[in-house]
């Protein structure tokens, strides 16, 4: 075995550990699509303060329930109930492993022991884990505070006073923010029987509340201080955001929607010409022609490993920590660029890697990295789009039914949905929309996918390929639906075989999710 061999299986080991120990870690981080599934709740509410036009309140009723149903309330008050037991149940997840950890003996790496099977807990691995787990204990605390309080506000909404009382009552009871305890008294106060009007009532409902919560408390503070002007201005500009969510609503909803009963339609008409047709079908073009590849799993290890991998998750990230540029949190354009820049040098760094392993092996045959402009490439792209959208919404179902809102997500969704600045929304599209398309698909379909071929089947190169491509975003969570879109990837790339169709559905899947981040996030 040579030298470069050996450090290539040790480094493949090493990759393996890391990928494997994100994943691990990425168990004990909430999953993202609850957040979402609240934010776009709360455009619900506030739609459903909408008031139509008093001459066409008939006409444009069904229309208005028909986006937000006929109970919103309910309907709302139902889905955070949810997230708050499944916050609830990862609380105590949390509390019986730090309780666990907390109770195993301490050991030193030098006290000589047999090799156990699982690595013994030392000095400092213990404060990691300790300072990891009381952090998500912490987080946890906090979000069910914070879900109590908007909880209430729609419990009393619903004349259910008592039962907002109580919410709100055991907020002081865990370990949470001080203003939310005090948010959580003045609400109670507002509700209350006689009503109790507290200091710093206003201030506190607008820094710790928002949208339709925070107008709702406000009407009610401003009824109860027989501030007309004041409650005549917030009703006016509740009304103006009521108009906006609608419309928001409206956009979120029903695009996605459409394109989901075309793809429905597409992915019956394919099958069935499949089952008609045969291999004459559209769906098995190309269906079982491989690649011709003159490298072997070295070379692919090579680059996955050296390339994404080694480049990537440690020399980056290495290089941006020694170079003396501030990263404040607070400044999301400071945090939009860092995020360009590092995948730009992960794609480069990968790219390079894959051109000097293959340099020997050119000229390559035709079909190797084709883009082909006057082509088929948008037909495959968008209809692929289409059908990629029912399979992966019933896929992530299931998958939420599995992981129970924990998981862990990309960070950049959370960053993209918080985000208010023109300028970060502006690179972080750039970044998941054009950036991301052109590298992943040039990594994963391009070369991965016809590389793997010399060893399955197309369909089994199809599959691998999209479960490495799904791994390597190294959230738990992800892992089902970003190995359908990624089988969805394959197939189109397998049949057009032509890399612009993959990557105009990439692009315009991450499109479709940024601009519902952004709809959402614009709710404050």
């Amino acid at each position: 075995m040579t030298i470069k061999r050996l450090i290539l299986m040790v480094l493949t080991l090493v990759a393996i550990a890391t990928a494997g120990f994100s994943l691990f870690n990425s168990w004990k981080e909430p999953q993202f699509q609850s957040r979402l599934e609240l934010y776009q709740t709360n455009i619900a509410l506030q739609a459903a303060e909408w008031e139509p036009p008093k001459n066409n309140s008939g006409n444009l009723k069904p229309a208005r329930e028909a986006i937000l149903g006929e109970k919103p309330l309910e309907a709302a008050t139902k889905q955070y109930q949810d997230v708050r037991e499944a916050a609830e149940t990862n609380l105590e997840k949390t509390k019986n492993q730090l309780a666990k950890l907390q109770s195993q003996p301490i050991t030193t790496p030098t006290t000589p022991k047999p090799q156990p099977e699982i690595p013994p807990v030392t000095n400092t691995s213990r404060e990691v884990q300790q300072k990891q787990l009381q952090q998500s204990l912490n987080q946890l605390q906090k979000l069910i505070a914070e879900l109590d309080l908007r909880l209430g506000i729609l419990q009393a909404q619903q004349q259910q006073s008592q039962t907002a009382q109580k919410t709100w009552a055991q907020l002081p009871q865990s370990n949470t923010d001080l203003k939310l305890k005090e948010t959580a008294a003045v609400l109670s106060g507002l509700w209350s029987d006689p009503p109790r009007l507290l200091p710093n009532a206003q201030q506190l409902i607008q820094e710790n509340l928002e949208g339709w919560f925070s107008s709702t408390a406000l009407v009610q503070l401003y009824q109860l201080q027989q501030r007309q002007e004041a409650l005549s201005a917030l009703k006016a500009a509740k009304q103006a955001a009521a108009s906006q969510a609608l419309v928001k609503l409206a956009i979120i909803g029903t695009i996605p929607t459409l394109t989901a009963l075309i793809g429905m339609g597409l992915l019956i008409f394919l099958i069935g010409q499949r089952l008609i047709k045969g291999k004459a079908a559209l769906l098995a073009q190309n269906g079982d022609r491989s690649w011709t590849t003159p490298w072997d799993v070295e070379t692919i290890l090579q680059v996955f490993v050296v390339g994404f991998f080694l480049l990537g998750q440690i020399v980056v990230p290495l290089l941006f920590s020694l170079i003396p540029i501030p990263r404040p949190v607070g400044n999301v354009r400071i945090q939009a660029v860092y995020v360009l820049v590092s995948y730009f040098l992960l794609a480069l760094g990968a790219l390079s890697v894959m051109y000097f392993s293959l340099k020997r092996f050119l000229p390559l045959e035709s079909d190797w990295f084709r883009f082909r402009v006057l082509d088929k490439w948008f037909l495959w792209g968008f209809g692929g789009y289409c059908a990629a959208l029912p399979i992966v919404v019933i896929v992530s179902l299931i998958n939420q039914q599995l992981w129970q809102g924990q998981g862990g997500s990309n960070p950049l969704l959370q960053l993209a949905l918080e985000s208010q600045d023109s300028t970060a929304l502006s690179i972080f599209f750039f970044t998941a929309a054009i950036a991301a398309p052109l590298f992943e698909e040039l990594l994963f379909r391009g070369f991965l996918l016809p590389s793997l071929t010399r060893y399955f089947s197309v369909w089994g190169a199809i599959f691998v390929s999209a479960l490495l491509f799904a791994i390597a975003h190294l959230s738990l969570s992800e892992i089902l639906p970003l190995s359908a879109l990624g089988v969805v990837l394959g197939v189109v790339y397998t049949r057009s075989r032509n890399l612009l169709a993959p990557m105009l559905l990439h692009s315009l899947w991450n499109s479709g999710t940024l601009l519902s981040l952004f709809l959402l996030g614009s709710n404050k």
